[in-house]
């Protein structure tokens, strides 16, 4: 008896070859880079408010909280892109 076409082996070729991408980071590693762009960007939030009020009333110079603002502006850009779709 004679076996059909279809009953043929089928042979995959290069297929099993195929890598994921390595492009995109795993999803833990991105929740964990969020986290700490958060609390980076909410903790030099803090410091530029208190700074601010404190170089308001002369107790220390500008740069302290320019500096703060800077770094939490920089966080939050980081963390929306980070988020975002």
């Amino acid at each position: 008896m004679r076996r059909a076409a279809r009953d043929a082996p089928v042979a995959l070729g290069h297929m099993a070859d195929l890598e994921r991408s390595p492009t995109r980071m795993p999803r833990r590693q991105r929740e964990q880079r969020a986290y700490a762009l958060a609390l980076t960007g909410g903790g030099a939030s803090l410091v530029a408010v208190v700074g601010v009020i404190l170089a308001v009333v002369g107790v220390i110079g500008w740069g302290i909280p320019i500096l703060a603002i800077v770094v939490a502006a920089v966080a939050g850009l980081l963390f929306k892109r980070m988020v975002s779709p």
